[in-house]
């Protein structure tokens, strides 16, 4: 008996090319969409296989960065036997979305339910510092 998925049609150039080595560009880890409300942008990220407890969020010059991190420890010591074939992701991704200088983490709102994180940014108008305008004396 053989547990490996079989292809019906084999095709050695696809089974090659196919092969994540070739596919380094089209990530599947933290896929986002981005949707603009009237108010607020929300970010819809896919985290299949993280905890809540594996993000972590933090504003860096102007900067949102998301780190997710995940590791197969307990998974490997509850199981006997040697892996044939594993596709699950295990490691540290992170994206970064940039949100201006005027958010705060106390405005951001986010939620994790299903693999998927949900975050609200509030849209902000950039404060505009008011230069005083300076002239130049013009004498006789």
């Amino acid at each position: 008996m053989m547990l490996v998925p079989r292809k019906r049609d084999f095709d050695l150039f696809d089974d090659v090319f196919n092969d994540s080595f070739f596919k380094i560009n089209e990530s599947k880890i933290m896929q986002t969409d981005i949707k603009e409300h009237d108010d607020s942008f929300e970010l819809l990220i896919d985290l299949p296989g993280f905890n809540r407890e594996d993000i972590k969020m933090n504003i860096e010059d102007g900067y949102l960065i998301i780190n997710a991190k995940t590791s197969n420890d307990n998974e490997e010591k509850d199981h006997k036997g040697k892996f044939v074939r594993k596709e699950r992701y295990y490691g540290e991704c992170s994206r970064s979305f940039y949100i201006g200088n005027d958010v705060d983490e106390e405005d951001i709102k986010a939620n994790f339910k299903n693999g998927t994180l949900r975050i609200e940014v509030p849209k902000k108008e950039e404060r505009k510092q008011v230069e005083e305008k300076k002239y130049i004396e013009i004498k006789d």
